[in-house]
């Protein structure tokens, strides 16, 4: 019999997404699962119980009637005591938990006998585990909106522009934390054309800065802040003071900042202080996206937008749910990939009988899987460790007389005969062949040289295959073009010696263009990837 999964309205004050869209309905009835939705849960999300009855759900009146009816739950914040004593014992729970931050919510769910999958415990450096990873759906989301909320309380223009009453230089914006969020934020800030600065722990989150429009900014102290799991590590105390340093110097120079931080299982670092605020311009902003966790910035009131020193604070907790109906559809699409992963059987092979199986093996689930038939397995096991291939011993090269363009090992021997051969051959054309042919042909074999060199011998990234053949095609029209000019007139000139240089004269131009075009065009290509 196939299982029914619930999709409860969200309890959570303020909370405005819903786990499941009509979209992703009919993708889970075709893997044979019945979906139960509580009436209204869509409603914020602009997604009406009609839409959800089309794609073939089943509207349930009222929390009392949905939980215990339901054999999965679709959640998205962690449920409530009132949604507890409403599960029904030997379920299986879906949602956001946080486990290390909500012990006792971990033991009333156990005493419930229930299996609970935590989606905030995936261990994201799984890359098969990507398509199943909220929480990047959620910060991407998140970052998107922290650079809306800036610009709703900015008062000026993020773009530079020139008008008739006067210039507007363009806003300054400071991202504190380059994640998953950070990047959304700068590439969103980028795009409305102000000046972007970011900083990370982490050092290789450097170019993925630089490739969104942003400008890095590095702390003037060596140290590695990269931590497990993806996410940066708390930094020494000398790491932290040259951060906040810097931090001082972004926060006088800056209209806009964006922090991010967030360590797992710990408070918010506090980044700005309430003298870097007091250093701001008036009408500043300040956007705390880790304000749910205390805030980066020591004025940061969680929930509120304040007004300190002339600088506005955003502390709002639910920007995900400040995008209701694009945040519901890839969070709904993220649960939809883990239950495709739940609808395996022991071989691997996808089912679609409407049953789950929470196969503990599997590194992925195992790591989302906190709680199984009412047994704590949280914290899961450490990350299989994959074996480092043993380093094959160093085969000393056979002597090499020569090389050829493709690499290959040529002797002596060899390049004698086959330029003994060539000159052979030439010698026999060039017996019975007249005068005109040889000329034609001498030609023709240095326009081949010429155009192999300029192939052979221009930086390799600048080639493309047409390039290199076209490059080879123009140097054999420029060398014979330049034989048709380059004859002095002795007698005269006739018509048809005029219309051939004119036309040799044509071809050296229009050859001219496209060989120094195309490299100045694909340089330019170039430099757009290149850092400053």
């Amino acid at each position: 019999m196939s299982l029914v999964i619930g999709v409860p309205r969200e309890s959570f004050p303020g909370e405005k997404r819903v786990a499941t869209v009509p979209e992703v309905v009919e993708k889970l009835i075709k893997l044979g699962f019945s979906v139960s939705v509580e009436s209204g849960a869509g409603d914020d999300a602009n997604f009406s119980d009609d839409t959800y009855r089309a794609a073939g759900a089943q509207i349930v009146q009222g929390a009392a009637s949905l939980w215990p009816t339901s054999d999965i739950v679709f959640k998205v914040r962690a449920p409530s005591a009132e949604e507890i004593g409403l599960i029904r014992e030997g379920s299986t729970l879906i949602g956001f938990i946080w486990p290390a931050q909500n012990p006792e919510l971990m033991q009333q769910l156990a005493a419930k006998r229930v299996t609970v999958l935590a989606l905030d415990s995936l261990p994201r450096t799984l890359s098969r585990a990507q398509k199943m990873d909220a929480l990047t759906s959620t910060a991407g989301v998140s970052g998107y909106r922290a650079v809306i909320e800036a610009a709703n309380a900015f008062g000026r223009f993020f773009n530079g522009q020139i008008t008739a009453a006067g210039k507007v230089p363009p806003a300054k914006v400071f991202i504190a934390g380059a994640g998953v969020a950070g990047l959304a934020a700068i590439g969103t800030a980028a795009s409305l054309g102000a000046i972007v600065r970011a900083n990370d722990t982490r050092a290789e989150v450097a170019d993925q800065v630089v490739s969104l429009g942003g400008e890095f900014v590095k702390v003037d102290y060596d140290e590695e802040g990269s931590g497990g799991g993806g996410y940066a590590k708390v930094m020494s105390e000398g790491f932290q003071a040259a951060q906040r340093e810097m931090y001082a110097q972004q926060a006088k120079e800056c209209d806009i900042i964006i922090t991010t931080a967030l360590i797992p299982g710990k408070p918010a670092p506090k980044l700005i202080t309430a003298e870097m605020v007091q250093s701001m311009k008036p009408g500043s902003v300040i956007v705390d996206m880790a304000a749910e966790q205390g805030g980066n910035c020591e004025l940061t009131e969680p929930g509120k937008v304040v007004v300190k020193h002339g600088v506005t604070i955003v502390g709002y907790t639910d920007l995900p749910s400040r995008l209701p109906k694009q945040a519901s559809t890839l969070y709904s699409t993220n649960l939809l990939r883990l239950t495709e992963e739940l609808c395996k059987d022991v071989e691997g092979k996808k089912t679609t009988d409407g049953t789950i199986n929470v196969n503990m093996e599997d590194e992925a689930i195992r790591g989302l899987t906190v709680i199984k038939d009412g047994n704590i397995t949280w914290p899961p096991p450490p990350p299989k460790q994959v074996p480092v291939p043993a380093a094959k011993p160093a085969v000393a090269p056979a002597p090499a007389h020569g090389h050829g363009p493709s690499g290959k090992v040529s002797s002596p021997t060899r390049v004698a005969t086959m330029f003994a051969f060539a000159v052979l051959l030439f010698g026999l054309i060039g017996y019975g062949a007249p005068t005109a042919f040889l000329g034609h042909l001498t030609v023709f074999v240095l326009g081949c040289f010429i155009g192999y060199m300029v192939v052979w011998n221009v930086t390799p990234a600048l080639h493309t295959p047409l390039m290199s053949v076209t490059n080879s095609i123009s140097s054999i029209i420029v060398i014979g073009a330049l034989v048709q000019v380059a004859p002095p007139l002795v007698d005269g000139i006739t018509r048809p010696e005029l219309l051939i240089k004119c036309l040799a004269a044509a071809a050296i131009a229009l050859t001219a263009i496209n060989m120094f075009g195309g490299f100045a065009v694909t340089r330019r290509m170039l430099d757009m990837f290149r850092k400053n």
